[in-house]
C-alpha cells in the first residue's frame, strides 16, 4: 500500500503562509518544527482531513523564490474537496479569499477557482454523489 503524504508548496514566508491557511481557510497546523535558524518543517491540512498534508516550504534560493505563486504555470494546482460547497464558499468570500472563477455546477459537482495568498490557483470542489439507481 502507498499513500501520497505531503505536497510541498513553495512559500515566501512561513508565518504569512500560516496566517492565510490557518486564519482564512481554517486549516489545522499538523506540525511546525524548527530545523535550523532559517528552516522549519510546517505541515497543514484542511479541517477533518485524514489524507495528504501541505508542506509549507520557504523558498531558499532565487530560483525557488521565482516559483512562489506560480508552481504550475497558471493552471489550477490544488483541489480542496468539501462536503458543503456553499458553506465553505461563503466563509471564504467573507474572509476576503480571492475567487477568480465563480461557482458553476458541472456534471461532476460544484466548483469555483480561488487563489491563495501568492496567486496559486485552487479548485474548491464538492463532488456529486454517485446515484444508487439501477
Amino acid at each position: 500500500m502507498q499513500t501520497l503524504a505531503y505536497v510541498a508548496l513553495v512559500v515566501r514566508d512561513y508565518d504569512e503562509a500560516l496566517a492565510f491557511y490557518v486564519n482564512l481557510l481554517h486549516f489545522r497546523v499538523i506540525e511546525d518544527t524548527r530545523l535550523s535558524e532559517t528552516k522549519r518543517w510546517v505541515l497543514v491540512a484542511p479541517p477533518g482531513s485524514q489524507g495528504s498534508c501541505l508542506l509549507l516550504a520557504r523558498a531558499a534560493t532565487q530560483e525557488q523564490e521565482s516559483r512562489v505563486g506560480n508552481q504550475t504555470g497558471g493552471r489550477v494546482f490544488l483541489f480542496l474537496h468539501t462536503d458543503d460547497f456553499w458553506r465553505d464558499y461563503h466563509a471564504m468570500v467573507a474572509s476576503d479569499v480571492k475567487f477568480v472563477r465563480p461557482p458553476v455546477e458541472e456534471e461532476y459537482g460544484t466548483v469555483a477557482v480561488f487563489e491563495d495568498l501568492y496567486g496559486n490557483k485552487w479548485d474548491l470542489l464538492q463532488l456529486k454523489r454517485p446515484s444508487s439507481g439501477g
